[in-house]
């Protein structure tokens, strides 16, 4: 596994997004959503972040957010020490790449191969023709693919292969992180370990870092060096990928692994209360889990925890009044 830095290479602080709000032009309030809410993290150089949580607790919000596709509606993120929203989505773009769930939708059908992985290369990165032409020849073969495949339309391969030029395509600007939202979902199974496996060698070749989105707890524990899980727009525990695979301190973490098929882990019966989301336009006071957590106390209804250490391990985070003692665990 690729060897992670001390050094912190992003910085996310206080981010959100939210939809809607304001006023119709007869004063009516509008209802206003908020997809990710105060949100905070660190990315250290080398590492696979994993981000998991159910559908519709914002990870490909955050996802668009970090490669600039999406705007901030408060809060900073700083690659290298620089303000990626005052650097402008071109300079963002060179730095931070999207590899996207759908393989084949993420490609424009009307243009070779060729034309899709030189754009970046022409736009972001100013590279003339015969440097383009070197890099060609080298991405083709980091993703083993062949050659002549540059001349063909998306149309013409399978998912797999499709997939490793949306691959190939992020790595053509050269860029420092890699943001996969949800990478392997829509491939076949034995595709999936292939392309995996490819993610890690360019990842050991090529110095990268990844942040790896995902709903599958068995695919992030088997490829992150650290995880972060996502509630409600908010992050509500962080610890290493081992740790919080056997130890998690956060009941709704609790939740999604008991409720995982992971390979050599037996299901645990679902405990707590309602297994509904929250109503996002109607978010209740206090803890966005608390209606669900059988853990549940009074404070946790009328204040919002936040994310800190606990028991004495600093790389271990969990915004929560009552977690789960190490204890439980042994």
């Amino acid at each position: 596994m690729t060897a992670v830095s001390d050094a912190r290479l992003l910085e996310v602080r206080d981010l959100s997004r939210r939809f809607g709000g304001g006023r119709t032009l007869f004063g009516v309030k509008k209802p206003q959503l908020t997809a990710v809410g105060a949100l905070s993290l660190d990315l250290q150089k080398g590492e696979t972040l994993g981000i998991v949580g159910e559908s519709g607790c914002g990870k490909s919000t955050l996802a668009r957010l970090l490669v600039g596709l999406d705007r901030p509606s408060a809060g900073t993120i700083r690659l290298d020490g620089e303000d990626l929203a005052a650097a402008g989505r071109r300079a963002v773009a060179a730095k931070v790449q999207y590899v996207f769930q759908d393989p084949v939708s993420s490609l424009n059908p009307r243009h070779t191969i060729r034309a899709i992985l030189e754009a970046p290369m022409r736009h972001l990165l100013g590279l003339g023709k015969a440097e383009r032409a070197r890099r060609l020849d080298q991405l083709i073969e980091d993703v083993n693919l062949r050659p002549e495949f540059l001349e063909r339309y998306p149309h013409e391969f399978s998912g797999g292969q499709a997939q490793r030029i949306g691959i190939a395509r992020a790595l053509a600007a050269d860029p420092d992180v890699v943001v996969l939202d949800e990478p392997v979902s829509a491939l076949d199974v034995s595709v999936q370990a292939q392309v995996l496996n490819l993610l890690e060698r360019l990842k050991r070749e090529r110095g990268l870092t990844y942040v790896f989105i995902s709903h599958d707890l068995a695919v992030v524990e088997s490829v992150s060096t650290r995880v972060a899980v996502m509630y409600f727009g908010a992050l509500v525990e962080t610890a290493p990928a081992r740790a919080i695979f056997a130890a998690p301190r956060h009941p709704y973490t609790r939740l999604l692994i008991d409720s995982a098929q992971i390979p050599g882990r037996q299901r645990a019966p679902k405990s707590g209360g309602s297994g509904e989301l929250p109503d996002p336009y109607n978010p209740p006071p206090g803890c966005a889990f608390a209606p669900r957590c059988s853990r549940a106390e009074e404070i946790c209804g009328e204040a919002m925890p936040g994310l800190e250490a606990r028991s004495g391990d600093s790389q271990h985070h969990v915004a929560c009044f009552n977690p789960i003692p190490l204890a439980a665990h042994s």
